[in-house]
């Protein structure tokens, strides 16, 4: 029954997609099916097999290690107003990302990162079908975050179509910065944040080709990424340090407001209805959180987190499925798990296009004319790789 739910589910996905098209005419079928087919088999991998396992333990303890190295800073900055009995999610999991934060500026400055995006981008733009550029935008987004990595492609920006334009950012909203993935770690299990990092990394393809479908010429397709000004080891060490405490401030920012605005909201709710708002977002993806492969009994409550996410941000959601609440099974908690691991919320918008009009300002009204649609094509990648979880699991 799981599998003929999740099939349906995923029909509906790309049916979805397709009835949002642009020009359905000029949809190249072959790369979506390959993409699909490689998202079956990554994600099969990395969750079923001895091999996955390794490579995921291998990265979990990698980050584990680095979490603990972050810790040491931490500890010696803020060690006399931690209660060592109580877990601190300011200082447990958004402090850390300075320091990894760090380690990515020093990748960048000996030009390894840059090697590394621009190879995993040309062999994927020979998988996708679509131009060098929006699949070197995909990985460097990955690494360098949504709104940071539009400075790498500066040069292009004023140069690209519309289309071209919201695939860009597209790829910015699925994926998720390496500076944050080890604060994901944190409260999701790392087998399922790694799945998602993949899945979503084709997915974001996958449905920016049907929703906006078009032709990359030779001549627009050259790989021309900028070159930051030449600067010292150490201005670029105290550039990426600043960059990860701006990063967790915002984060931590953002959660007092939206967190404290959800209790407000849902006190108000109970008092004049009886039910909170979240419980009622609940009942509204409960269809949703269904059709990706979620039983019906667990799907208001998965409908409530994956609503959350969206109304809010990630780790708000994050928070609550760690909190373990609800008790849900084992595919469930991977289903959502997957769905979580994504920029696909109201305030990404935003950040995208604040992020291209601070440097084209003609091209960061584009992105915010077509800012919804950018949220319903994330989050569609999003519920694409939970159905994927789904049937693999």
């Amino acid at each position: 029954m799981k599998y003929l739910m999740g099939i349906v589910g995923l029909v509906i996905i790309l049916s979805v997609a397709w009835i949002a098209s642009n020009n359905r005419k000029k949809i190249k079928y072959r790369p979506i099916i390959r993409m699909i087919v490689l998202q079956f088999i990554l994600g099969f991998i990395l969750i079923n097999t001895s091999v996955g396992n390794v490579l995921i333990a291998g990265i979990a303890n990698g980050f584990g290690q680095l979490l603990e190295y972050a810790g040491d800073g931490v500890e010696f900055v803020f060690g006399g107003l931690v209660n060592q009995e109580e877990f601190s999610f300011f200082l447990g999991v958004l402090m850390p990302i300075v320091f990894i934060s760090a380690l990515i500026g020093i990748l960048q400055h000996i030009k390894v990162l840059p090697i590394i995006v621009k190879f995993i981008g040309m062999v994927l733009s020979k998988i996708n079908g679509m131009g060098k550029l929006e699949s070197y935008n995909a990985v460097a987004s990955a690494i360098l975050g949504q709104s940071e990595v539009f400075i790498s492609v500066k040069k292009q920006l004023g140069l690209l179509s519309e289309r071209r334009l919201y695939t860009l950012c597209a790829s910015a909203m699925s994926t998720v910065s390496m500076s944050i993935v080890g604060s994901y770690m944190v409260l999701l299990k790392p087998q399922y944040v790694v799945t998602a990092l993949v899945l979503n990394l084709f997915g974001a393809f996958i449905i920016a080709s049907i929703i906006n479908p078009y032709e990359v010429t030779e001549e627009e397709d050259m790989l021309e990424v900028q070159d930051e000004v030449k600067k010292s080891f150490f201005e670029v060490l105290g550039e990426y340090i600043l960059d990860g405490f701006k990063v967790a401030i915002t984060v931590a920012a953002m959660l007092i407001g939206f967190v404290a605005l959800i209790s407000l909201v849902n006190s108000l709710f109970n008092g004049a209805f009886g039910v909170s708002f979240q419980e009622i977002l609940g009942y509204g993806f409960a269809p949703f959180a269904f059709i990706v492969g979620i039983p019906w009994h667990e799907a208001v409550n998965a409908g409530n987190i994956m609503a959350t996410k969206l109304v809010s941000n990630e780790f708000v959601a994050m928070k609550i499925l760690a909190q373990g609440d609800f008790q849900f099974t084992g595919r469930t908690t991977a289903i959502i798990s997957v769905f979580l691991v994504s920029f696909a919320n109201f305030s990404s918008i935003g950040i995208i296009a604040g992020a291209v009009k601070s440097l084209n300002e003609k091209q960061g009204n584009v992105v915010a004319r077509f800012g919804l649609k950018l949220l319903f094509g994330a989050t569609l990648v999003s519920f694409l790789s939970a159905t994927v979880v789904g049937l693999i699991y």
